[in-house]
Formats: structure tokens, sequence, C-alpha cells
């Protein structure tokens, strides 16, 4: 068991090598294609369907073919879409490879997210996720050293992450046997606990609280993914860095998510899911207060803080499907809410993207402070209606 937790943590930094692999690269990469920048967006909402559609059916994915096959193969899936897209001679075939990754991001996502939540405490949720941290923020880094050199180029960094990705791919073939034991002995336990006919996807969407919770993810989701994916642009737009400095600025909100999440862990072991969360959009919305202020370049700093509050939200949410909906269905419901969440996330960037390329980059603090509201509001009563539902079981 401790083996495969080992494993979990390091398949979690596969998990976020892809993700801020595009944002850094785009402001090259759209320069290269002849591609107007908004059309990141596109590509956001390509990904995002993708992920996001493989999520809703993940529960069922899981339950017939178990948690370490499915892993496996997506993350192979991954190593096909990055590099595919670092060969990629125009926008049309990288937007192909992007869909193959998408579909290979969204499979991992739910189902490692599923078993940590099944199967371990809430502090090493918020751990794991760190080390997803550490996959995000060490892409920027990678991706910035191949363009501050004049002999390298983002096609480089895509495929040293890929080889990063088929090596972590390696440890979770060499394991497959450990996954299916831990999940086969806790269907044993569940057999008896929970029974009764299977719900249908809609019957299960309408479980109190199931709704509004997706949408507080997809809240959250709009903020993190707007920060990644312009994170860059905003800075060369608003600040006038260079993109391999703004690359180094996204790289440090990343590393905020992954020092959030590590402190989480610790607070994870006195206060619940519900506290975290809560206490995790208190402190975002206080670095979206500074990154709006008029304070010159100094407002950056609220990259960090943005990044810090943002650490426990997503896993803390994650981790509480259980507790608020039931074990059951649990599968599904983790699908459903990073399926949603994803949903949201990526269609509030194609709004924004082109709004603000048609427009000013300037307006981001303004559009991350509405969703922040949003997402408070979402919660507040995804939290008041689970705790109905509980006390009425």
């Amino acid at each position: 068991m401790i083996l495969l937790l080992a494993v979990i943590y390091i398949v979690f930094i596969s998990l976020g090598l892809p993700d801020s692999l595009f944002g850094v690269a785009w402001p090259v990469v759209h320069t290269e294609f002849g591609i107007n920048e908004g059309f990141a967006s596109v590509y956001s909402v390509v990904t995002g369907v993708c992920t996001g559609g493989v999520s809703f059916f993940a529960g069922r994915l899981l339950r017939k073919f178990g948690t370490g096959p499915v892993t496996f193969v997506s993350i192979i899936l991954t190593v096909i879409g990055i590099v595919g897209m670092s060969f990629s001679p125009n926008i049309a075939v990288m937007m192909l490879f992007a869909v193959i990754l998408g579909y290979g991001a969204g499979a991992i996502d739910t189902g490692l997210n599923n078993f940590v939540s099944l199967h371990y405490k809430a502090h090493h949720m918020n751990w794991l996720h760190c080390f997803w941290g550490v996959g995000v923020t060490a892409s920027p880094l990678i991706m910035s050293a191949f363009l501050s050199d004049e002999s390298g180029s983002w096609r480089a960094g895509y495929r040293v992450i890929a080889v990063i990705q088929l090596s972590i791919a390696a440890l979770v073939l060499f394991l497959l046997k450990r996954w299916k034991k831990v999940e086969n002995e806790a269907e044993e336990k569940s057999e008896t606990e929970e029974k009764g006919k299977d719900k249908t996807f809609f019957e299960i969407l309408k479980i109190k609280g199931a709704i509004t919770g997706i949408l507080a993810l997809g809240f959250y989701c709009a903020m993190e993914f707007l920060l990644g994916t312009w994170g860059a642009s905003y800075l060369v737009n608003v600040y006038s860095l260079t993109p391999d400095a703004a690359a180094k600025w996204v790289s440090l909100y990343y590393g905020g998510i992954m020092l959030g999440r590590f402190v989480s862990g610790f607070a994870a072991l006195k206060l619940s899911d519900k506290a975290l969360i809560r206490g995790g959009i208190g402190f975002a919305l206080a670095g979206i207060a500074v990154l709006a202020l008029p304070l010159g370049k100094a407002s950056i700093c609220g990259f960090l803080l943005i990044g810090m509050g943002f650490g426990p939200i997503f896993p803390s949410v994650l981790h509480s499907v259980p507790d608020r909906f039931g074990h059951k269905y649990s599968a599904d419901l983790t699908g459903f809410h990073m399926g949603g969440a994803y949903a949201v996330g990526f269609g509030a960037q194609l709004l924004f993207g082109y709004t603000a390329s048609a427009t000013t980059f300037k307006i981001t603090p303004y559009v991350l402070m509405a969703f922040c509201i949003l997402l408070i509001a979402a919660n507040e009563i995804t939290v008041t209606l689970t705790s109905k539902s509980k006390s009425g079981r």
C-alpha cells in the first residue's frame, strides 16, 4: 500500500506536467504559426471538451477496467499527444494531437481523484495535488529554459515533458496488480454497505447539491485555467515582460498552488474539507485584490497569493465528494464534477480570450474577482444542501 501511494504521488506529477505547457509556449507558438493570439481559447475549449467528456463516463471505465489500467493507457495517450504537438507543422495538426492529450488527461484525473478520495485521508489528497503542483510548476521552468536559449525552441520543451511522462507510465505498469488488489478489497466492503438499484445519469445529477457543487468547481476552474492560460499573455501585454520572464511568473503562480497544497496537507489533520475550501477562497480573493490594485509591477505578486489560495480548493472539493454524496456513486460524481467544471472553466476562457484580445488584458483581475464571488455563492449553497441531505439519511 505504501509503495502504491508513492507511485500515485509520482503520477500526480504527470497530471500537472502538460497543464501549463501550452500557456507559456503560446506567445511564441502563435507567432510561429501566424495565428491570432486569441486562438488559445479555441485550443483550451477543444482540450476541455475532450477532458470533460471523458470525465462524464470515466466512472464506467473505472468500474470495468480498474484505476491502474485506465491510468496507464491514459498517460500513454498524453505522451502521444505531447509528442505529436511538438512535431506539428501547423495549428490544425497541433489541435488534432491536443484532442488525444485531452482524452488522456480526463481519464487520469477522474480515476486518481476518486481512488484517493475513497482510500486515503484528506491530507494525502492535498499533498498529492501538491505533487500536481510540482509538475505544473516544472513545465514552465523547463519551457522557459528552451525559450531563452537561442538554439532551442518550444518543440524541444514539449519533447522533454513527453520523456518524463513515458517514464511515469512505466512505473504505473509495474504496479498494476497492486491497484487491483486495493480496489477488490474495497469492493467487498462496499457490497454490504450500499445496496439498491443503480441510478441513471440524470438521477445522479438530481442528488441534492450535485449541480451547485459542479458549478462551484467550475467557477474555480475558470479562474485557475484563465490565469494559467492567459497569465503570460497578461504580463506580456500589460507589463511588457518578455515571454521567458512571463513564463517564470506563471511558474511562481503554480508554485503558489503547490505551496498552498503542501501547507493544507498539514492543516487537513485538524481542519475539515469545508474549512479548507472557505479559507482557500478567502486567500485567493485577497490575492486577486492585490493584482487589481494600481501598484505597478508590484501587483504581479498577486500571482503568488492567488496560487496559494487556490491550493486547497480543488483537492478539498474532490475529497469531500464521498462524504457529501455517499460512496456508491463517488466515481460518477467525481467525473461529473470534473467534466462539468472543465465545461464551465474552458467555456469562460473562450469568452475571455477573445474579449481580452479584442479590448485589453487589463480586465483580467476584475474577471477573476467576478468568478470568485460566484464560487463563494455556489459553494455555500452546496454546503447547505448536502448538510440537509446527510441529516435526512
